[in-house]
Order: structure tokens, then sequence, then C-alpha cells
């Protein structure tokens, strides 16, 4: 894993110095489209159980959480008009590079979930996960990049994201953690960037 680290700190430190003006002019439209910071914040469990805020552009109203669950359903009414731009493209996940950056997390692993869901994974699953940094992308971020339209079906999207697409995303990211290796991770980086320019 220590190849995997340094790529890390290389690859978001030449990112976020490069990605600069994104970040500037993407921080410009959101605090001109919409009320509130250019940052989302929210809490999320990192390797060994630890929690660490996440850092996104900020895509939806203010307090959206207490307007409305943890994921993100269909047309989600929070979202800001610049909000679903940036989701579409991904845009909205640069700023974990800053994440990378500091540790809490890698280019490639299990996304981070809230404590609320960590909380149902199965025991043995739960510390094969945790034992891991998680990752800006994964697997399951490449085959699932709609479950946001999936929920949309759903009359409980929050049971049917627990019942049937966590475990979907867990047994990805058992797979990942069992067949590790710095090829693979950047197979991944290269077919997560192909998926989001293909949408």
């Amino acid at each position: 894993m220590f190849a995997k680290r340094i790529f890390d700190i290389v690859f978001s430190a030449l990112g976020l110095i490069i990605l600069m003006p994104v970040f500037i002019i993407i921080g410009i439209v959101i605090k001109l489209t919409s009320s509130g910071g250019i940052f989302f914040r929210q809490t999320r469990v990192g390797q060994y159980g630890i929690p660490f805020s996440i850092h996104k552009f900020r895509t939806m109203v203010t307090d959206a959480e207490s307007k409305g669950l943890k994921i993100t359903v269909g047309a989600d009414n929070r979202i800001t008009t610049i909000g679903r731009v940036l989701r579409k493209t991904k845009l909205d996940e640069l700023p974990q590079l800053i994440d990378v950056l500091f540790g809490d997390m890698s280019f490639v692993g299990p996304r981070p979930e809230v404590p609320e869901y960590v909380a149902v994974y199965p025991d043995n699953i739960k510390q094969k996960i945790l034992s891991i940094r998680p990752g800006i992308t994964d697997r399951a971020s490449i085959e699932m990049i709609d479950e946001n339209e999936i929920l949309a079906k759903s009359n409980n999207p929050e049971q049917t994201y627990i019942n049937e697409i966590l475990p979907i995303k867990l047994n990805y990211a058992v797979e990942y953690i069992d067949n590790y290796s710095f090829f693979g991770d950047i197979k991944i980086i290269l077919e997560t960037l192909k998926k989001i320019i293909i949408r």
C-alpha cells in the first residue's frame, strides 16, 4: 500500500494546483447562484472507523440534511441549479482531493458512508471495509453511477438503499480489497473518467 499512498499524495497535490482555477470559478458560481458556503462538509466513517469530514462543493440548499434524507433521490428539490450540473459532471467531488492529500481518503477505495449506514454493515464485512482508506471512486461508483434514479422509483428510498443498493456496494468493496493491485487502481480511475465523459 506504500505505492498507493505515494500516488495519492503526489497526484492529489498536483490536482489541487492544476485545478485551482476550476475551484475558483466553481466557488464564484456557487456563491452567485445560491446562499450559503462553497463547500459541503459531512461526517463520514473512515479507515479504522475513525470519522472525518468529507469535502464537496455544495450542490444543495443550506441545511439540506435537516430538510430530507442523507441520500439523494432522483430530482431532489434540495439540489440547486448549478448543483445539478456539478453532480452530473461529478465536479462536486473535486474537493475530495483535499481529503486524499490529508490522508482521510484515497483516489480508489470503497466510498465512505455516513455513520448511520455503516451501522448496518454486517460485522465481518465492516471490519474488512474499514481496514483501508475510503476512496473517491471504486467499482460501485462506476457500475451504479445512476443510483439516484433507481431510488427515485422506490416508495421507500432509504430502505431500498439499505436493503438493495448497499449490499451491492459492499460486495464490490470486498471484491476490491480481496483482489487489490496498484494497476487495478489505475484501471478504475481511467474507467471512472471514461464513464463521466460518456455521460
